[in-house]
């Protein structure tokens, strides 16, 4: 429940993919001056444990950083559920068919989809599938450098709060939801190999391969691009060029989709006169 809102862009591409044992080197980069250095990692949201790309470049970063910055900080499920049952519900007829039959080929119960907003349908579904696919949200990235901050001693802050990030998709207009939950159940069933790709190309360090795999749930409708990848790219890269004007290290992990691609926090931040740079591990 923790990741309901997930930032949707990676939750609709993620499903089940066979990693076993490999080593994996995400991209990482960094912005920095005479005292200040910012990391800038893209994560997974779900992940299988015999992954393993905590090591290396990644680790010697996370531990040079003085904070963890995430893109939500983590919640208590029981806060979670209250914010999706409170943000998330509705009332009205059934959804057609091709939704009902997309809730039952992932396993969920007749009419458990029916008293949902069309957002978060789309986040269920998808969220069913990683399961049915063996996935759990237990061996993401965030999960995973949440744990260690907390072994460490790290200082853990946020981007943005749950109820904020949940608010960006329940504020989408109607069409834009019907849109996304459309785009989801028509990929269903490529969500294997769809996932396949993704993690191939992110755990080689892939970045504009990680671009267009997991940003095709954006093509759904301009204006989920709009709320939910252009504007908060925007909003981060404002926070980076910021917290630059203060002395010390910090790890700044985010969705991998908005550290790829045309209009990146990385692009963004060198519009802004910032020097980023790709780390060589």
């Amino acid at each position: 429940m923790r990741k309901f809102a997930l930032s949707l862009l990676a939750a609709l591409a993620l499903t089940g993919c066979s990693w076993f044992g490999e080593d994996a080197d995400p991209a990482l980069w960094a912005v920095g001056d005479d005292d200040t250095t910012i990391y800038l990692f893209g994560t997974v949201h779900v992940l299988k444990p015999s992954m393993h790309w905590f090591d290396e470049g990644v680790k010697d970063a996370f531990d040079a950083s003085d904070e963890l910055v995430l893109e939500m900080l983590p919640v208590e499920p029981e806060r979670m559920a209250a914010l999706v049952e409170e943000l998330g519900t509705r009332g009205g007829p059934p959804f057609d068919a091709h939704v009902q039959d997309a809730a039952a080929s992932v396993g969920m119960a007749k009419g458990a989809i029916d008293r949902m907003e069309p957002w978060l349908a789309a986040a269920t579904l998808a969220r069913a599938a990683v399961r049915k696919a063996g996935y759990d949200s237990g061996e993401g990235v965030e999960t995973r450098l949440a744990r260690a901050a907390q072994d460490r001693g790290t200082p853990v802050a946020g981007l943005e709060s749950a109820r904020e990030q949940l608010l960006l998709f329940d504020r989408l207009s109607g069409a834009a939801q019907t849109a996304m939950l459309d785009r989801t159940v028509g990929e269903l069933p490529g969500t294997r190999a769809h996932l396949a790709r993704f993690i191939e190309a992110w755990g080689a360090g892939d970045a504009e391969t990680v671009g267009v795999e997991i940003n095709r749930a954006l093509d759904a409708s301009p204006e989920v691009a709009d709320v939910l990848l252009t504007r908060r790219n925007r909003r981060w890269a404002d926070w980076v060029a910021r917290r630059m004007q203060r002395p010390g290290t910090v790890f700044v992990a985010v969705g991998a989709g908005h550290l790829a691609g045309k209009g990146s926090v990385q692009a963004l931040l060198t519009e802004r006169g910032l020097t980023v740079e790709r780390v060589a591990y």
